[in-house]
This record gives C-alpha cells, sequence and structure tokens, in this order.
C-alpha cells in the first residue's frame, strides 16, 4: 500500500514535470520561430521604439514586414524604409511624389499616425524596405532583451533548462524503472 502511494507521488511529480517542460519547450519554440523562423518565409522583423504609430502599432510590438515593389505602394499604406543608413521607420504615406530628377521613380511624403504634421524629407523608393503585414504586441521588449549580453545570457540559460527538462526526467526515469527490476528480482530471490 504504502509503494502504491509513493508510486502516485512520484506519477503526479512527474505529470506536473512533464506539464512544465512540455510548456518551456512550447515557448522556445514559438519565439524561436516568432523571431527568427519567419525569415525564412521573406519576412524582416522589426521592433516598434517610438511612438509615431500609435494606435496602429504600440511601442514594444514587433512587426513582420513583407518586400514590396515601391511601385504598389499606395496613400494610406503603411510603409517601412530606411531613414538613415542605421534606422528603420515605419509610417503611413500620404502622398506619392513623381521624382523630378529620375523618370519612373516615385518619392513618399510619410506621416507617423501619431504625428501632427508629415515628415520632411519624402522616403525614396529605393529606400522602401516593404509593408507591414502583422504584428505581435510587446514581444520587441523579449527581442530586444535577448538581443543584448545580460538578456542573451538569461535565454541561453532558459535554453539549456528546457533541454534539461526534456532529458532529465526521460533518465530518471529509466534509472527508477532499472532499480524497480532490480528490486523485484531481489525480492523474488529473498522469497525462495
Amino acid at each position: 500500500m504504502e509503494e502504491q502511494k509513493t508510486r502516485a507521488a512520484a506519477a503526479g511529480k512527474k505529470g506536473i514535470r512533464d506539464v512544465i517542460s512540455t510548456f518551456a519547450v512550447a515557448l522556445v519554440v514559438l519565439l524561436a520561430l516568432a523571431l527568427v523562423g519567419v525569415r525564412l518565409l521573406g519576412f524582416q522583423v522589426y521592433t516598434i521604439l517610438s511612438g509615431s504609430m500609435e494606435p496602429t502599432y504600440h511601442v514594444g510590438s514587433i512587426i513582420y514586414v513583407k518586400p514590396v515593389d515601391p511601385l504598389t505602394v499606395r496613400e494610406g499604406q503603411a510603409i517601412t524604409f530606411m531613414l538613415d543608413a542605421n534606422t528603420v521607420a515605419t509610417h503611413r504615406v500620404v502622398e506619392i511624389l513623381p521624382d523630378e530628377t529620375e523618370p519612373g521613380v516615385v518619392r513618399f511624403r510619410t506621416k507617423g499616425d501619431a504625428n501632427s504634421t508629415p515628415d520632411g524629407a519624402p522616403v525614396h523608393s529605393r529606400n522602401v524596405i516593404g509593408v507591414p503585414v502583422f504584428t505581435i504586441p510587446y514581444l520587441g521588449y523579449v527581442a530586444a532583451y535577448v538581443q543584448n549580453p545580460p538578456g542573451r545570457y538569461v535565454a541561453i540559460a532558459a535554453l539549456a533548462i528546457a533541454l534539461i527538462l526534456i532529458v532529465l526526467p526521460d533518465s530518471t526515469s529509466a534509472d527508477n524503472k532499472a532499480k524497480r527490476r532490480k528490486e523485484a528480482r531481489d525480492e523474488e530471490s529473498a522469497e525462495i
């Protein structure tokens, strides 16, 4: 009877541990897909760092941007573009201007949804990266955190713990089964 209670308690702990490890692994896989895996599908991933596009894109959100032919962009559409060599921005097109010096090239006057005035200089069509397709709120905070040393170390540790949680239960379960088989054989030989 005591042995059954012990086995039941061990099974309960194993079940909880299995649920936690499954959840941890699923979380790591989902984050990897959300931050890196979508690049395999041709999306670029950017974090919203300012409130210029509130309430459409909240600060701390991640946006997924699909490449687009700049000539297909229309007024009212949000575009992601290179503001300068180090800065990417996402604003809404409020006007499309033909380039006066380059025939067949357009420039886009843009404005953040939360801004009262349009941006200063029009965006050249070669600076357009694409159009935002969808967004995930708050995931940008996680992405920014894991891209810097303290967060990177935490992410690596979490991945290691998740792997241990996957491997450890199986190895301890196998050890326990072997131990129970040995105890059963010892009991049988003691009875004889």
